[in-house]
């Protein structure tokens, strides 16, 4: 990807006291750092928009300021920080953005715009959240929520591939455990045979991986692609679940994919705050590990590099099975509290 197709547009706010010139070396600074080191050079589309949205909102806050962003210190990162903060940030996406900030001006000390990077030694807030403090649906949950999705079987012709798009998207990350970037993704090219087993090539986010589909899946994804007809290629492929309907064919946008899943969980009864696309995800995963107990096979699954992301699946399940509280003998009626003989 060339620098030149990735303009920031920083100069407005750089050029205060600054010439152009300098105000356009911070602009294809950044640039060459987003095609060339971000994901070693593999940076998807949605990345680039990630970090060109958190530099424009350190470039704005910097503007309210009236900061010349070529010339803030640390001191200006820390206020920043606690804007974010006061104005009702969670303190993992103020690190998230201070992680934006700080990459800039990385880019900017490599490319010997400045001599330091003013935000290196600006910490993250502190993260009291539990490692293990996500939210899930269990099986009775989840058995509602796909029952919820209206059901292919009772409408034909592009209402029916619809359903059948929909419910699939839904099984693909609440019981493969997908993320929705990842179902976004998906091309039918993807889709190959390995034995018996039907299987995806999933796009993961740092490594690809293979998700062996379940039976009841494949038999509606081969109902799907047999009913919805041929659909174009885009530059990735062709999508697996594009749009349906007039002006159909468009590889449906992780924005689309969310509105489906919040429209069947409020159905349902199970929207919550916490309950959403990711949740699905979380959620193959505790069960996944609920009904296997084998950690080992649920990291493949989820295609995590590092076994501690996973372990803290396994931590709720274990601690919900064997929770210390259970075992102390005693109980509390009301506002007495009575010795327990029968505990173990």
């Amino acid at each position: 990807m060339s620098v030149a197709v990735i303009p920031l547009k920083l100069a407005p706010a750089l050029r205060q006291d600054r010439a152009a010139a300098a105000s356009s070396a911070f602009d294809a600074a950044f640039a060459e750092f987003l095609s060339v080191d971000v994901a070693n050079g593999d940076v998807a589309a949605e990345t680039i928009w990630a970090y060109r949205r958190g530099v424009a909102q350190w470039v704005a806050w910097c503007r309210s300021q009236n900061l010349d962003p070529a010339t803030v210190t640390a001191t200006h990162v820390k206020r920043f920080r606690q804007a974010l903060l006061e104005s009702g940030y969670q303190p993992v996406s103020v690190g998230l953005k201070l992680s934006v900030v700080r990459r800039f001006y990385e880019a900017a000390r490599t490319a010997g715009l400045r001599p330091d990077n003013p935000a290196a030694g600006v910490k993250s807030p502190r993260v009291r959240q539990a490692t293990e403090d996500f939210k899930y649906l269990c099986d009775e949950q989840l058995a509602k929520l796909i029952a919820g999705i209206p059901d292919p079987d009772q409408v034909t012709g592009r209402h029916q591939v619809q359903r059948l798009r929909n419910l699939l998207m839904v099984s693909m990350m609440a019981l493969q455990g997908l993320r929705t970037i990842e179902v976004h993704r998906a091309n039918v090219e993807d889709l190959t045979e390995k034995g018996e087993n039907l299987v995806l090539l999933v796009r993961g986010k740092r490594r690809d991986r293979f998700a062996y589909l379940r039976p009841d899946v494949v038999k509606r994804l081969k109902e799907y692609l047999a009913l919805r007809g041929t659909i174009s290629r885009d530059k990735t492929g062709t999508p697996l679940f594009p749009s349906v309907g007039r002006g159909g064919g468009r590889r449906l946008s992780r924005c689309s994919i969310r509105l489906h899943t919040n429209e069947y969980l409020r159905l349902a009864g199970l929207k919550q705050p916490g309950i959403s696309n990711h949740a699905l995800r979380h959620t193959a995963a505790t069960l996944g590990y609920l009904h296997t107990g084998d950690l080992r096979v649920v990291q493949e699954f989820l295609g995590h590099a590092d076994a501690r992301m996973t372990s803290r699946y396994a931590h709720v399940v274990d601690m919900a099975k064997r929770n210390p509280a259970l075992s102390i003998p005693v109980k509390a009626r009301g506002s007495a509290v009575a010795f327990d003989n029968s505990a173990p």
